[in-house]
């Protein structure tokens, strides 16, 4: 396998921040007490992190997901785009604010079943999704009708997918390290994977 390309962009201190970058980060400051390594990564093309955050919190007060379907579907997201560090950040808030049952977190990382019919069914869906993009199999989407999903969380679904892709894809261009908070729910892949 070619060695992965990395950009060679330092995290941006909030200091440094340019517009819009600046005002999220403050913010996030306020709110957290912190501002994560992503964001300071993805600071150094502003209108990129500022897409990313619009894109997040509309999913999140937009798609009729309760806070653990939510996560549920940003962990699959994330664990089948191969990015620990937003499976670490995102089973660090399954654990503390969205109340996932840990077997949830737990299946979603070792790629079993997850103990849930109704969780199941989302997970398989959003990672069939991902890894067909877009071309899912009728099977799949009446299954995840069936559970009482609508065609329209779909199209949010695709919401989610947009922006972990940029949260993704960045923290592994910019080789992103894991913040201290999200440390205890480091994710490591099995490297045979």
């Amino acid at each position: 396998m070619p060695t992965p390309f990395t950009l060679l962009l330092a995290p941006v201190a909030l200091a440094d921040a340019q517009e819009p970058a600046r005002t999220i980060m403050q913010d996030t400051q306020t709110r957290l007490g912190m501002v994560p390594n992503m964001y300071a990564g993805l600071a150094n093309a502003p209108v990129l992190l500022q897409t990313y955050v619009e894109g997040y919190d509309r999913f999140r007060s937009e798609s009729r997901f309760t806070p653990a379907e939510q996560e549920v579907v940003f962990l699959s997201i994330s664990r089948e785009n191969g990015c620990d560090f937003c499976v670490a950040a995102h089973s660090y808030i399954a654990d503390r604010k969205s109340k996932v049952p840990r077997a949830v977190t737990d299946a979603i990382w070792d790629g079993a079943v997850v103990p849930d019919a109704q969780l199941a069914a989302l997970h398989q869906f959003t990672t069939e999704l991902v890894r067909t993009r877009g071309r899912q199999s009728e099977a799949s989407a009446a299954q995840f009708l069936a559970v009482g999903y609508s065609t329209v969380q779909i199209l949010y679904l695709l919401l989610a997918i947009s922006t972990k892709t940029i949260s993704n894809y960045s923290n592994r261009l910019l080789e992103t390290p894991l913040d201290a908070m999200f440390a205890s729910r480091a994710f490591h892949r099995d490297p045979q994977a």
